[in-house]
């Protein structure tokens, strides 16, 4: 077990794309190593990957709405963004990586991330033509600007069939990047 992971909150965000099941892979070594794992899923990666799988994984209710006003009246994602000791998009599609760029909270992950003050990893994942496209560079641009880790994309065979950068960053790469953002802790922080 990682002493840097043992009991820390890490926000796990899934947006929309075939790379989701390397979320669910990130997501077990995550609670394998002791971190306390919260997932939020957009609502087009629930086309893709299970609210169950998550759920199984982390032994915690998966977040989609904004405001599940039953549980939290005036919404989880300022507790979830407090609680976070770091925050992870994997896969961040285009649309999520526009969101986070430029401000736009209308989802519970875009909304979640904008009240977040911890290290931010994003990990792109989407066709090689939408990477290369001048928006998502801008988008890209203005994301590590304001701070956010950027991890990947990686190039080969892409879903549709192209070959080019838009793969996902393998999860091993992801969770050496979330290793080396959170400080040890020591035995007063425990």
């Amino acid at each position: 077990m990682s002493d840097r992971l043992a009991g820390r909150e890490i926000l796990l965000g899934v947006s929309g794309g075939i790379a989701a099941y390397k979320a669910a892979i990130l997501c077990s070594r995550l609670v394998q190593q002791g971190a306390h794992v919260t997932v939020v899923l957009t609502k087009s990666a629930e086309k893709f990957i299970g609210r169950a799988t998550f759920a199984g994984l982390t032994g915690r209710a998966v977040r989609v709405d904004t405001f599940e006003i039953h549980e939290f009246p005036q919404g989880e994602h300022i507790g979830m963004a407090q609680r976070a000791d770091l925050a992870v998009v994997a896969p961040a599609s285009a649309a999520t990586l526009s969101r986070i760029a430029n401000g736009l909270a209308d989802d519970l992950l875009s909304t979640t991330l904008l009240v977040c003050r911890c290290p931010i990893v994003l990990a792109p994942a989407m066709n090689c033509e939408m990477w290369a496209a001048p928006a998502v560079q801008r988008n890209i641009s203005l994301l590590r600007n304001d701070g956010h880790r950027i991890v990947g994309p990686g190039e080969g065979w892409l879903s549709c069939g192209q070959v080019g950068a838009g793969r996902m960053a393998e999860p091993e790469e992801l969770f050496d990047e979330i290793l080396q953002l959170l400080p040890e802790t020591t035995a007063a922080d425990n």
